[in-house]
């Protein structure tokens, strides 16, 4: 049976599958279903897009026009795109228009690259896409990507943010741009509810995760032996075959990158985490100091202020990583916090990107969010706890 396209994907979820008729999301399956009719029949075409508040269906969307595909195509998250990105220039060093020549291998092996949360905050990131997006799409790679945020804004606040603008340019000249505004949140539709997410104050003689992990883990040898992760030890509560439970000082108040959470995620099927703060705090200024650098350009003379920060947004980062990673490979991430989900960080400079990890854990409070296997059972279990 054929996959369907993604128009008539959409179509099938609204007349059949409860979804509600959305004017936006109508809009932008019918510019992925031009872009897909374009592809199929060998045509030029531009990609698409996606941009919008959480929860509006893009991510969606882009799976279904990736899933009717039938020419050459890659769909990853955009940390994991980035992370390839970094390790190929190393490896190619020495290499004559090194960009150029990433895009041609991009262009060797696939026709269409799907991106999930298209988001740039570093300046490293900024500076090589300026170039690299133009490489791609004069490769003739097509481009198809979800965003919180639209074109124009992307790193709008980031330091030399002109080095990125060519990348800007590039996504408006080659890429469809559609907006999708919905007034509901999607995921906070009615499901049937599965808790993986308890309070510390939890008086009862056992702790809900000792629970979980004894039904992930049954018989299996356990250990609390450091975990290596790139270089690092990680210290580990414990952890078997099924299932790792750590600290939060430990996974986000260390040096781990996204980088390390990929690998955490490719050898645990389920993650746990404890001691989870209260991750709002006051924000402080910060100033890069008289003569130094910023990463990418020498300041020769006056102090420069950076954005504000909190004492947590470091750590914060750690844990929007670690969420988005669990979230995209549908990995259930079983957390004890000192405070409420929606009180977790109500302030601080990372407030907009923390809506987007807090709307996918509320959705890993469903059972239809990796209730698989072994993890369907222990969720069955974490339901009676409470």
């Amino acid at each position: 049976m054929n996959t369907p396209s993604p128009f008539s994907a959409y179509q099938n979820a609204v007349q059949h599958l409860g979804f509600t008729s959305d004017a936006a999301q109508m809009q932008a399956a019918q510019m992925l279903e031009d872009c897909y009719q374009a592809l199929e029949s060998g045509r030029e075409t531009r990609g698409v897009y996606l941009w919008g508040p959480v929860g509006r269906g893009k991510t969606w969307l882009m799976d279904r026009f990736y899933d009717s595909l039938s020419v050459p195509s890659k769909r990853l998250h955009f940390h994991h795109f980035m992370g390839w990105v970094h390790k190929r220039l190393f490896q190619i060093t020495g290499t004559a228009e090194p960009l150029r020549a990433l895009a041609r291998e991009m262009a060797q092996n696939v026709r269409v690259l799907c991106f999930d949360e298209f988001f740039v905050t570093d300046i490293g990131d900024a500076i090589l896409l300026g170039g690299l997006m133009r490489e791609m799409f004069e490769q003739g790679v097509v481009v198809v990507c979800t965003s919180n945020l639209p074109p124009a804004e992307l790193y709008a606040d980031g330091f030399n943010r002109e080095r990125f603008t060519p990348a800007i340019a590039a996504i408006e000249k080659h890429m469809w741009v559609a907006r999708l505004d919905g007034a509901q949140d999607h995921r906070l539709h009615p499901g049937t509810a599965c808790q993986r997410y308890w309070l510390s104050s939890d008086t009862s003689a056992e702790k809900p995760l000792d629970k979980v992990f004894a039904q992930l883990c049954g018989d299996r040898p356990q250990s609390s032996d450091p975990i290596l992760l790139g270089h690092l030890q990680v210290p580990c509560v414990k952890h078997c075959n099924k299932a790792a439970w750590f600290t939060f000082r430990a996974l986000c108040s260390s040096s781990l990158s996204a980088l390390d959470f990929i690998s955490l995620c490719d050898r645990f099927p389920a993650l746990l985490l404890s001691e989870v703060p209260n991750l709002s705090s006051p924000q402080r200024a910060g100033i890069i100091a008289r003569g130094t650098e910023d990463g990418a350009e020498r300041v020769e003379a006056g102090d420069r202020e950076l954005p504000s920060l909190s004492v947590h947004d470091d750590s914060v980062r750690r844990f929007i990583a670690l969420v988005d990673e669990c979230y995209d490979r549908r990995i259930p991430l079983y957390i004890e916090a000192a405070v409420p989900l929606e009180d977790l960080y109500t302030q601080g400079y990372l407030s907009f990107a923390f809506e987007r990890a807090r709307s996918r854990l509320q959705e890993m409070q469903l059972e239809r969010f990796g209730a698989t296997g072994n993890v369907a059972e222990a969720d069955k279990l974490a339901e009676q706890i409470t």
